[in-house]
């Protein structure tokens, strides 16, 4: 596999208190895994773009006397496709086997990792709010999401994390490194931009919705150390180890609470400044999306912000690239991801109760040590097999 730039060693990664161990063979596995989707990406995927235009494109215009009006058209064209099943088959299986790998170096050790959560959770137990009342939404609990076996929020047996721990450990994997040493490069980037481009706006409550391991929500309050975060989630063994995990990496001011985010009747009115979600849309309903939305509304202060971190919307993209961005919609465990991204996002924000047209869109490229990583730019291979390593954030500033 000949890739243009050297990857570092899953093993780079910051070994903070509640991160699983890994023995010489575990690390080399993930490595492998880290290459080969890398591989996939740089050097097998364009290949893909180029079987459609030479073959399955013209072969559909002869038989319906036009060209493609659509992904789900492509897709259907593509499915008997020689060289896209076999790439297809490649990136679904490295997304299992990410799994796979990430599980058994988890569940052998599952017992130290556990009595550490446990120990830094008792420690700081004002930091962490679990509700047995907290069902799991259909939108979540209907499919193991990436494909990960038990998805964010299955437990095993008492005070369990095994799905959180395994998620930390394997996201190195699927984004080959470009989210750093902490997986926190959508935070990060999310911080310096407000830090950078609207520094007169100082948050003192921020609210992250769908927090999982709270990679996110940590760095937001590392940016904004005097101010009170609050990270939720309804997966309870994602938020005991995102608890422990902030704990471990010397972060009080984040309180970690078991809630559901189309619900949120316990925050009064205007009581957030900032409310941020990390690719978390693409997994929610069109059921849940509107209410998640109408609760934001409710939740935010007036001249507060809205900030989405999502991949691209399609409009304005070629047939091609919204089919192959589409892979995840049926390949990957992702149901939601295509139906998200072809919305109309100012008509739901201005349903939910933002004036839409006051929405904008802006470029947040992660955030890394380039002297571990590169420097990495936009159109760099990476993140998401292929694409940039960039993310779309959709904000609104309410009035």
């Amino acid at each position: 596999m000949s890739d243009k730039k050297t990857l570092p060693s899953w093993d780079v990664l910051a070994k903070h208190e509640v991160f699983p161990e890994a023995n010489h063979d575990e690390i080399a596995r993930l490595n492998f895994l880290t290459h080969l989707n890398v591989h996939l990406s740089a050097n097998v995927l364009p290949g893909v773009r180029v079987a459609y235009e030479r073959e399955v494109k013209p072969a559909f215009t002869k038989e319906h006397g036009r060209e493609p009006q659509s992904r789900h058209e492509i897709r259907e064209a593509m499915l008997h496709n020689k060289y896209f099943q076999i790439w297809s088959g490649l990136r679904r299986n490295t997304m299992e086997m990410r799994h796979q790998a990430a599980r058994s170096q988890v569940l052998r050790q599952i017992e130290s990792i556990t009595e550490k959560v446990s120990a830094l959770s008792n420690a700081n137990s004002h930091n962490i709010e679990l509700d047995d009342s907290i069902s799991i939404p259909n939108n979540v609990g209907s499919v193991d999401i990436h494909c990960q076996p038990g998805c964010y929020y299955t437990e095993y047996f008492k005070d369990d994390v095994t799905v959180a721990a395994s998620y930390d450990l394997g996201l190195f994997v699927t984004t080959a490194g470009l989210l750093g040493t902490l997986s926190d490069g959508g935070g990060q980037a999310i911080g310096k931009w407000l830090k950078d481009d609207h520094s007169d706006f100082k948050p003192k409550r921020i609210l992250d919705l769908g927090c999982t391991i709270g990679h996110n929500a940590v760095p937001l309050a590392q940016a904004f150390p005097d101010a009170e975060v609050i990270a939720i989630d309804v997966a309870r063994p994602s938020l005991r180890y995102a608890h422990a995990r902030a704990a471990a990496l010397g972060v009080n001011n984040i309180k970690f609470v078991q809630a559901n985010a189309e619900d949120l009747s316990q925050y009064e009115d205007g009581s957030f400044d900032l409310i941020t979600t990390s690719m978390f849309l693409h997994e929610s309903s069109h059921i849940a999306m509107p209410k998640v939305l109408k609760t934001i509304h409710r939740l935010l202060a007036p001249k507060g912000l809205m900030l989405h971190l999502e991949q691209p919307q399609y409009e304005g993209m070629d047939l091609y690239q919204q089919f192959i961005r589409d892979w995840d919609t049926y390949f990957n465990n992702e149901p939601y991801w295509g139906p998200m991204h072809e919305l109309n996002l100012k008509e739901m924000f201005t349903k939910s109760g933002f004036n839409g047209q006051d929405m904008f869109d802006v470029g947040l490229v992660s955030l890394v040590d380039e002297k571990i990583f590169g420097k990495r730019e936009k159109g760099d291979a990476g993140e998401d097999y292929g694409r940039a390593p960039v993310w779309n954030a959709y904000g609104v500033w309410k009035k």
